[in-house]
């Protein structure tokens, strides 16, 4: 192991959730930011409130990586206390951004198609959240700690990834090369500064990071056979059914 990498001392998390802001920046940037800027973005207050929960989520990542990495132990873990109710309000917003995307699709003639990013949408919640509480409950061990919030950062950068689509509109299959492959790829960049840095890739992501890979390789390769989509509608049917009650 070289000096540079025994230096390290939290640099990688750190760049890491910076990279996790620009994603999302850059992926939201024409179907969000700039509408929202030139005043041509209609939709209900929950959108709004997801998305502002999000870039706080991010901020925070930010912030704590920072902190850690300045030794400033204190603050971290004061300010840590922020996440659970922020991680909490995140998972049921962005169900709520889940639904909201099915009746726009279904307004625009969709179809039966959309309610097809429901379970996407739904196991990526799950999947945050999972990871979070573990982070949480293992807030004692730092290495676990740390790679579990940038695990669960991940699992809800795919949307932020498939949204480059539009910066790239010649790339075939957006949805497996951007939402699947370029998403997942931070999990193998995190594996290999493990194997640089400490010199073997740490369980959390042998465990979790080889998880997510697997759950998203089983979305990709279910997303549109007819055992997806009566999955996904009756998943709608189930949680706008029981929001009404």
């Amino acid at each position: 192991m070289s000096a540079s990498w025994r230096g390290d001392r939290g640099v990688f998390f750190v760049a890491m959730a910076w990279l996790a802001l620009a994603i999302a920046l850059a992926g939201f940037s024409t179907t969000y930011i700039l509408p929202m800027a030139a005043g041509d973005f209609l939709a209900p207050a929950i959108l709004h409130v997801h998305g502002a929960l999000f870039l706080s989520w991010l901020l925070l990542l930010i912030t704590q990586a920072s902190l850690a990495r300045a030794g400033l132990t204190f603050i971290h873990i004061k300010l840590g206390w922020v996440g659970p109710p922020l991680a909490m309000a995140m998972a049921i917003t962005g169900v709520g951004a889940g639904l909201f995307a099915v009746h726009r699709d279904l307004d625009l003639g969709a179809g039966d198609a959309a309610y097809s990013t429901l379970p996407g949408v739904l196991t990526a919640m799950a999947a945050f959240a999972i990871f979070v509480a573990t982070a949480i409950g293992l807030r004692s061990m730092p290495d676990w700690h740390k790679r579990l919030m940038l695990l669960a950062t991940i699992a809800i950068l795919w949307p932020a990834w498939f949204r480059l689509r539009h910066l790239m509109p010649w790339m075939p299959r957006p949805d497996i090369w951007l939402g699947f492959v370029a998403a997942d790829s931070l999990i193998l960049i995190a594996m290999v500064r493990d194997q640089l840095a400490i010199g073997r890739v740490h369980n959390a992501y042998w465990i979790f990071g080889v998880a997510l890979i697997a759950l998203h390789l089983a979305e990709v390769a279910l997303f549109g056979a007819p055992q997806w989509a009566a999955l996904s509608k009756a998943l709608y049917q189930l949680i706008a059914g029981g929001a009404q009650v």
